[in-house]
């Protein structure tokens, strides 16, 4: 069901299209629908173009994410968008580069196995590492949201927590500029953990509270897989979770805590 994005009223349609348009991606030829409830423009982003749309979404508009989710990537069957899956890849991919690069520019890493293995290997463990991490982030959030407030679209939760996770590919420009990992990965780890909050928030019209609950939860299993997996070849100490041995009441603890929620 499409709905407006201002007010989140059901719509049957969101723009009329016109034979002589020319090109709609431009918006020619396309005439936006006007909703019933608050006479606004129903979802005016079917006429932005994409750079518009990702602005938007960066700066974490709810009707960007009331467009996306609902009007764009949602689907009546709860299957997966091809581009959502694309994203997934793409996700993947680039938390494993991060996580890598991470841990490799540490000024005196522990002693580790992985260190003396082909780094085929290296890559397929970090891999696995990225892997896991993400998938039961998404279950536990997933599971939570159908027990708490009765959600039946698991993959639309999925859909929503890929959109809002696109935060994570700004460290590219790292390609471009150099930057320092570490700071990098804590500052888009904290945009992530908010974008996520602010997606659930508006995906199941529950509050921040609510929402905050199922984020920190699906974080806090992650970090503890995270957390086995890299113990088991040496690299705990390297990974961040360090920084959250007790007795260190700083704010330090709090800069880890965030990063690796948004980040794994």
């Amino acid at each position: 069901m499409k709905i407006c994005v201002e007010c989140a009223y059901p719509c049957q349609t969101l723009y009329t299209s016109y034979k002589i348009a020319d090109d709609k991606a431009l918006g020619r030829g396309v005439r936006l629908t006007n909703c019933q409830r608050c006479r606004r423009f129903a979802d005016p982003y079917q006429s932005y173009d994409q750079t518009l749309i990702f602005i938007n979404l960066v700066l974490m508009k709810p009707q960007v994410y009331r467009h996306l989710l609902f009007n764009r990537l949602g689907r009546d069957d709860d299957t997966f968008d091809p581009s959502i899956i694309r994203l997934a890849v793409l996700l993947l991919l680039f938390d494993v580069y991060l996580t890598w690069a991470r841990i490799e520019r540490l000024s005196s890493p522990p002693p580790n196995i992985l260190s003396e293995q082909p780094i085929v290997l290296q890559y397929l463990f970090f891999l696995f590492l990225c892997l896991t991490e993400s998938l039961l982030f998404h279950l536990i959030i997933r599971l939570l949201a159908r027990l708490l407030v009765g959600n039946t679209r698991p993959n639309g939760v999925s859909t929503a927590l890929f959109v809002s996770s696109c935060t994570k590919l700004f460290p590219i420009l790292m390609v471009i500029w150099e930057y320092d990992i570490p700071a990098a990965a804590k500052s888009v780890g904290w945009a992530v953990v908010v974008n996520n909050v602010e997606a659930l928030r508006i995906l199941l019209d529950c509050g921040y509270l609510t929402a905050g609950l199922l984020t920190a939860v699906g974080s806090l299993v992650r970090i503890a897989a995270g957390w086995v997996i890299l113990s088991a070849v040496g690299l705990a100490e390297a990974s961040g979770y360090s920084a959250l041995q007790l007795g260190k009441g700083d704010l330090k603890v709090v800069s880890e805590w965030g990063w690796r929620m948004g980040l794994g």
